[in-house]
């Protein structure tokens, strides 16, 4: 797969108003010919000034290999390019950003990207997948080359009697209900400790709806309301990150970044 890694690197040859020369930093370049367009690799002289003279050119892709993606995208939200030039059918699909610059992707293949595994629940809101999801499509971890894969629990199937808190909705929560001490409970080990504080040694059945204890490949990133195991490392034998339950988008994107970092050593 070709992809630059800058869109600055990426020129457009219609026409040469300053003869056999390009911009001192184009290493592609996109040409209008007779049926569509075709990308030329290009080598520039070692010397010279903002216009370098080209000593070497390859055709990459001719123009029944290339499609041009209609209307303007986010140049930096990479994986969706991979993506998208995945499903065009085509060798190389030619992209635009909001901007007007221009990049391409030639030959893409998504197995070049970490998966990372996002655990979550709902309802309330998932709040980290959603948030990731926003973050992604601002283009913020385009230069990590990661694909994230999500595993967002539906606790309202669990089928409980009680489950944690009245913000989603449920009908007989741990915070706003009275309890007998024999419910079956959609809860995590904070929800253990407050019914145990209240009620005793009361023979609830607990489902643990933990998202960090639901991680089952790695890497991974997961949210968990106990903030003493927010962090970047080895959870129970699987690398990957915790955030807490409500983290802000910038904990969230910095645990990303400190998890792939840790996972490429």
């Amino acid at each position: 797969m070709i992809f630059p890694e800058e869109f600055k690197t990426v020129g457009w040859a219609e026409g040469f108003p300053a003869g056999e020369k390009v911009y001192f930093l184009s290493r592609y370049l996109i040409r209008p010919v007779d049926g569509g367009y075709e990308i030329i690799a290009v080598t520039l002289s070692a010397t010279g000034g903002m216009m370098r003279e080209i000593v070497d050119t390859k055709v990459i892709a001719v123009p029944g290999e290339v499609e041009m993606y209609p209307g303007r995208v986010n140049l930096h939200d990479r994986t969706r390019l991979i993506r998208l030039a995945a499903e065009s059918g085509k060798r190389a699909t030619i992209f635009t950003g909001h901007d007007e610059h221009t990049t391409f992707v030639l030959d893409p293949d998504m197995e070049g990207l970490t998966i990372v595994h996002v655990y979550d629940v709902t309802p309330p809101r998932p709040h980290l997948a959603d948030t990731l999801k926003e973050l992604e499509a601002a283009g913020l971890f385009g230069e990590l080359g990661v694909q994230f894969e999500w595993h967002i629990r539906d606790i309202a199937a669990i089928q409980a009697d009680a489950y944690p808190c009245r913000a989603a909705g449920f009908t007989c929560t741990v915070d706003n209900d009275p309890l007998a001490g024999t419910e079956r409970v959609a809860g995590c080990l904070t929800a253990r400790q407050v019914l145990a504080e209240c009620y005793g040694d009361a023979a609830f059945e607990f489902v643990n709806i933990c998202p960090a204890d639901s991680a089952l490949a790695e890497p991974f990133i997961a949210r968990c309301c106990r903030s003493e195991r927010s962090g970047v490392g080895d959870h129970n034998g699987l690398y990957g990150a915790i955030v807490h339950w409500g983290a802000t988008p910038k904990t969230i994107a910095d645990a990303v970044f400190a998890m792939m970092e840790g996972w490429g050593k």
